[in-house]
């Protein structure tokens, strides 16, 4: 698929992601009176699961090549699903879609920094540069670019949560890395490998939905704005995006499709204004920049290609 690197196709599938992920924080902040955040998880991903059961049944069934590796699909539901889109919904109560989405983006920062602590992966002086830089946007975004004010700087506690929820995510990203002993049905289906995280991560977010029931006064509001919620968080940012950034990322390659992940506070950006009425400040564009700048950087390659 080489010669399909820089399509239009391809384009298209790198952008349609972004996109799904920008909305899904937008109609997150839309609903935050008509539904739980946790519940919102569990109801999304619930509808995703009804969605990829017809794709890849077979990887359910007694005597699946799934079942001698549950605890690693387990774990994986309960990092990229159960944990991280339930702290995004719940960041979303106290901080704005475009907030959460610039914060995010230091996400593949922080998987330098897991793969470092945690899998002896070397970081360079390039990468750490990239770090610092990309910090410095984040540093912009929870203290609203009030410099003069980060002595007594207070953040929202939404900020906080997503930073909680990079993190999470880099773990979970390292560990989705391909393993010797991982099942043929798992390596080669999208299908199979994100039904067998989602299966897992719905009985987590089950659980934590439970609890949001029990030591709360949550309470859902049932109409036609969340059922149309609901459906879009499922195709979209579940199924469809997860499938595009697959198709993306293997006619692309990673360095590139990366690239197009800093597009979601863009459209956060847009959406959020035309929807929301949450108008962006001139420091978010500067901490978009030295986000951007920073990833920019920290995925520089030395002379002869090799990764510094």
């Amino acid at each position: 698929m080489q010669n399909q690197r820089g399509s239009a196709s391809t384009l298209l599938l790198l952008i349609i992601p972004p996109l799904m992920w920008a909305g899904n924080a937008v109609v997150g902040r839309m609903v935050v009176d008509l539904v739980p955040p946790i519940t919102l998880n569990f109801l999304r991903w619930a509808g995703a699961l009804l969605l990829l059961l017809p794709l890849a049944p077979r990887i359910l069934r007694p005597g699946s090549p799934l079942w001698p590796h549950w605890r690693r699909y387990a774990l994986l539901g309960l990092l990229g699903i159960g944990c991280f889109n339930s702290l995004q919904y719940l960041a979303l109560h106290t901080s704005t879609a475009l907030n959460v989405t610039l914060v995010l983006t230091t996400m593949p920062l922080w998987m330098l920094v897991v793969g470092r602590l945690f899998f002896a992966t070397p970081v360079t002086r390039t990468q750490l540069a990239g770090v610092l830089l990309s910090m410095a946007g984040v540093v912009v975004v929870l203290s609203g670019g009030q410099w003069h004010q980060l002595a007594g700087w207070r953040p929202l506690p939404g900020d906080l949560l997503m930073l909680l929820a990079a993190l999470l995510w880099a773990w979970y990203s390292w560990l989705l890395l391909p393993r010797p002993d991982d099942p043929p049905e798992l390596r080669e289906s999208w299908a199979a490998l994100l039904l067998a995280q989602v299966f897992f991560g719905v009985g987590w977010s089950a659980l934590f939905a439970a609890g949001e029931f029990t030591l709360g006064s949550a309470s859902i509001v049932w109409g036609w704005p969340l059922a149309a919620t609901l459906v879009f968080v499922a195709v979209g940012p579940a199924v469809l995006a997860y499938r595009c950034w697959g198709l993306g990322v293997a006619r692309a390659g990673p360095a590139l499709a990366g690239i197009f992940f800093n597009l979601t506070p863009i459209f956060a950006a847009v959406l959020s204004t035309l929807i929301l009425g949450e108008r962006p400040h001139a420091y978010h564009a500067l901490a978009f920049v030295l986000i951007a700048a920073g990833i920019a950087v920290s995925s520089r390659k030395q002379e002869g290609g090799v990764e510094r």
